[in-house]
């Protein structure tokens, strides 16, 4: 083989895929990537100005087909983060700036409060979890696994029996407390439908901290603490956010809140007060005495309704509102009976509720074949009336004396139900969806839905580990006393990914100043021009010496792709050298979000930009 049909067939077999991206971002730019000062660090190592052509930051001009939400679709198109596989990304080196940010807003206001950092494992022995009882319970969302030697292993989607494990061991009096360990670690929960991007992926990074605390006082007085720290922590992050109460879920413990960041998009449903400061997570939310048909009580009476098995059908035949139907509800239990569950046909179930109120047993709606095998009734037909099974109804029940429930008989319903004289309800509880006007259970003015990411949960755990695992300490009196527990969480990548959901407009991301991968986008636009050149490299030097986090485009591209990558990535300031403006001795610099365009003297424009930064982080 000759030398060169060998250089052919080798350039041909390296030749690489086909470049979707916008960018020439790896090749060389036009200043001389052999030039020294490339990249810029600070004292501490940390980069702080970059050459885009020395970097990888691939741009593409069309979303992924499986990106569904925005902050999706931008940061794959922004070149932040990669697919590697369903619910795992990677982080290219814009997205893991701004993934650095937050952690280093975190680490602030966590030390502040004086939580100390640690480092845990992510495999965790399954002995931990069987003693808090979790192992079983969790569901298959925890990757269970065996190691070599045939023990039974957790990839740990939280830390809960780990830290309490090394607060059982090392602490021994009430002078050891209180105390809060925090860390930054990778996690993994085996979502059974991964989507989203960052916002619902199985691999996902995560802050959390655990209080531990000798009485109740001392744990209010934590939660408040870390409280008070994700207020800081999401207001530094220039993330516009609403705090919530909340479901516990499977961490467990007695009360929690959730930082939600506000946004259209958000997977969380949310019902404000406008009146006053109450606010919930859907999923927790109360509502008021909200209005429901009302008559005079009447006796029991059996109906002919052929055909109406469904709320609006039945409705519209017995001419009632759909605030008058008992809708009959048969779930079956996770290691239990069978219940029914009653709430006004206007009305939908809270899974969430119901769950709480079965002391977290899991209930599934039982399918048309199922409840007509348990009750002997064909679905929509159900009824509380003789039923032998336990009933659950929803407090609003308990106000009715009218209700129209199914007969026990097909094509039967019964008119004026009233529960208490004629069927046995074994609890009243909360068990509705709150709604768009539902009165607020603080002050009976109308909520609001609004919606919302979450990117942080503070729980009050009490002594759900503790005792479980014994976790205790000698108090003044000689007498052992379980700690009382705390936990608080912040998804990083979440809060990445809800600040491009928050801030975004058509063209691209809108960075607020403390995420943004740099602060500054600096492009020459004739790169060739040897005044251009000197221009841009001196205001590189400027911006840099002055602690500026500055990306200077210097890719021989044409302007119009240069300002379209900008406007892309989203770096709060544009700041535009070219020949035109030169020979006017000044340079353009342009606010991202706000899109004011102004223009500065050359000699003076890395100090007005200095400035222009320092006042977006304020």
């Amino acid at each position: 083989m000759s030398q060169d049909t060998s250089t052919k067939a080798a350039n041909a077999k390296a030749k690489p895929a086909k470049d979707t991206s916008d960018n020439g971002a790896s090749g060389r730019g036009a200043f001389g990537q052999d030039a020294p000062g490339q990249t810029k660090v600070d004292a501490t190592g940390e980069v702080i100005g970059q050459r885009l052509s020395a970097y990888l930051a691939p741009t593409m001009k069309e979303s992924p087909a499986e990106a569904e939400i925005v902050s999706h679709k931008l940061m794959i198109r922004a070149g932040l983060i990669r697919k590697l596989s369903a619910g795992i990304y990677s982080y290219l080196p814009m997205g893991l700036r701004s993934l650095r940010k937050a952690e280093r807003i975190i680490r602030t206001e966590m030390n502040r409060f004086n939580a100390r950092e640690v480092l845990l494992p992510s495999v965790q022995p399954a002995e931990l979890w069987k003693e808090s009882g979790r192992f079983d319970k969790y569901g298959p969302e925890l990757l269970r696994f065996k190691d070599r030697h045939d023990r039974d292993c957790v990839y740990g989607p939280t830390h809960e029996e780990v830290i309490t494990d090394i607060v059982r061991r090392e602490v021994r009096s009430f002078r050891d407390l209180p105390l809060n360990l925090y860390q930054i670690q990778t996690k993994f929960r085996d979502e059974i439908r991964p989507r989203f991007g960052l916002m619902r992926g199985r691999e996902f990074i995560m802050k959390d901290a655990y209080s531990f605390d000798v009485d109740d006082a001392g744990a209010d007085l934590s939660y408040r603490s870390m409280y008070q720290a994700y207020v800081n922590i999401f207001t530094n992050c220039g993330l516009k956010f609403a705090v919530v109460e909340a479901d516990s879920g499977p961490i467990g413990g007695s009360f929690s809140h959730e930082f939600m960041v506000l946004a259209e998009s958000g997977e969380d449903a949310l019902a404000f007060c406008d009146k006053c400061s109450y606010a919930s997570n859907i999923e927790k939310a109360k509502t008021g005495d909200y209005v429901i048909y009302d008559v005079p009580e009447a006796p029991l009476e059996k109906v002919h309704t052929p055909g109406c098995r469904h709320v609006p059908q039945l409705a519209a035949f017995m001419k009632t509102p759909e605030s008058s139907i008992i809708k009959s509800m048969l779930f079956e239990v996770e290691g239990g009976d069978p219940v029914l569950v009653l709430i006004p046909g206007h009305r939908e179930i809270n899974l969430i509720k119901l769950k709480n109120a079965l002391d977290g047993a899991n209930p599934t709606l039982a399918s048309p074949e199922e409840a007509e095998r348990i009750t002997g009734v064909p679905m929509g037909f159900v009824t509380p009336v003789g039923a032998k099974v336990k009933i659950l109804a929803d407090l609003a029940i308990g106000r009715m004396n009218n209700g129209v429930v199914g007969a026990g008989e097909a094509d039967y319903h019964f008119k004026n139900a009233k529960p208490g004289r004629d069927f046995a309800v074994s609890g009243y509880l909360d068990l509705n969806v709150a709604g768009q006007g539902d009165p607020c259970p603080h002050c009976g003015a109308p909520l609001a839905l609004k919606r919302g990411i979450e990117v942080g949960h503070v729980f009050k755990l009490g002594t759900k580990y503790s005792l479980a695992m014994g976790a205790k300490f000698m108090g003044p009196d000689g007498n052992e006393s379980p700690i009382i527990m705390g936990c608080y969480g912040i998804g990083l990548g979440r809060t990445v990914a809800a600040s491009v959901e928050q801030n975004h407009d058509k063209d691209g991301i809108i960075w607020p100043m403390a995420l943004a991968p740099f602060q500054v986008a600096l492009l020459p636009l004739q790169v060739q021009n040897e005044k251009v050149i000197e221009a841009t490299l001196k205001l590189y030097d400027e911006l840099t010496d002055l602690g500026v986090e500055t990306l200077l485009d210097d890719r021989d591209e044409r302007p119009g792709l240069k300002f379209k990558d900008a406007d892309l990535l989203g770096l709060p300031l544009r700041v535009t050298v070219s020949e035109k403006g030169l020979n006017n001795g000044q340079v353009e610099l342009k606010e991202r979000e706000s899109r004011e365009v102004t223009m500065l003297p050359l000699e003076t424009a890395a100090r007005a930009i200095k400035d222009s930064r320092d006042k977006a982080l304020a």
